[in-house]
């Protein structure tokens, strides 16, 4: 099926506003990254304890929030009226998330668990264990690291990607669709940040989700430019590129638009559980087009006229 047949679009003659517009969205992230202090880490990163709650009726976040400012465990008083409260996946569930206490009493989260279940008296099923639906602790010690090993599957995933694509192409390929990649990863952290979202584990497999994706949608453009450099000797290098792009624009547009279909609709119906996940998508599908078209193929028309020169 093609929706754009004998597209002739000129991608090459925008390259430099593009890469402007890409230089000016990645620098705003950073600055973002910079000013917060680094991206806001989840609870998987920085540890402590979780709590998620099934109320029998629709519950306000405020109302529970009400309860949480005096709680006494063991003798100790805590309020966790400023913490991240919120609706669960509806509005009779609600989660907790409290960050790491030193020395805190023994079964912090049943105990947590206990306080809301007594709130609301009229609103809980007459078992506590239905009342439940997640509960949990992360050590400071485990987040890091995990926090350590996110890094390092990202990075060994580049690396990976950069020697698949040097031996299958040539290394100038690599060096763009790494930079395309890097660009795509760079931009989704930026957003977050920018709109104060929370870094976690499922956005990590989010990120590398998005690397697989954006790499998919490269390595159709390279392989056309390979095969049209064998055939077409009297173009200009440029020229190849551009035309390479104008004959994959039709798979890239279907697979473009299906693919954000779907993480859109997960997002708008999804639920907060999965909010984030398809936040991170949603970017990583319309960056990842982008770069693969104007970073990738930008970045190796400039190396060959370089090694040419």
């Amino acid at each position: 099926m093609r929706i754009l047949k004998n597209s002739n679009f000129d991608f090459m003659s925008k390259k430099v506003l593009a890469l402007g517009l890409s230089a000016i969205i990645v620098f705003s992230g950073l600055l973002s990254l910079f000013i917060n202090g680094g991206p806001k880490l989840s609870m998987d990163f920085k540890g402590g304890t979780f709590v998620a709650v099934q109320y029998s009726e629709e519950i306000n976040v405020n109302e529970v929030r009400n309860t949480l400012g005096n709680i006494n465990i063991d003798g100790q008083s805590f309020d966790f009226s400023k913490e991240e409260v919120k609706h669960f996946g509806s509005k009779s569930a609600v989660s907790l998330r409290v960050p790491h206490i030193e020395n805190s009493p023994a079964n912090f989260s049943q105990k947590i668990v206990i306080h809301l279940f007594d709130s609301f008296p009229s609103k809980t099923p007459d078992d506590i264990t239905n009342f439940i639906l997640s509960k949990g602790v992360v050590s400071p010690k485990i987040g890091s690291e995990l926090s350590g090993k996110a890094v390092m599957a990202i990075i060994s995933a580049l690396g990976l990607i950069m020697l698949y694509i040097s031996v299958r192409f040539e290394f100038k390929f690599a060096l763009g669709a790494i930079a395309a990649l890097t660009h795509d990863v760079l931009i989704t952290l930026g957003m977050f940040s920018l709109l104060s979202y929370e870094i976690s584990l499922p956005i990590i497999a989010a990120f590398l989700t998005i690397v697989g994706y954006s790499l998919n949608d490269t390595i159709v453009i390279f392989d056309r430019i390979r095969e049209n450099l064998k055939s077409s000797r009297n173009q200009t290098y440029t020229a190849v590129v551009n035309t390479s792009i104008n004959e994959s624009l039709s798979r890239t547009v279907i697979t473009s638009l299906t693919t954000f279909v779907v993480v859109f609709i997960l997002w708008v119906f999804g639920g907060e559980v999965i909010h984030n996940f398809a936040f991170a998508m949603i970017v990583g599908v319309i960056v990842g087009t982008y770069s693969s078209i104007y970073i990738a193929s930008t970045l190796v028309i400039y190396l060959h006229e370089r090694s040419s020169n």
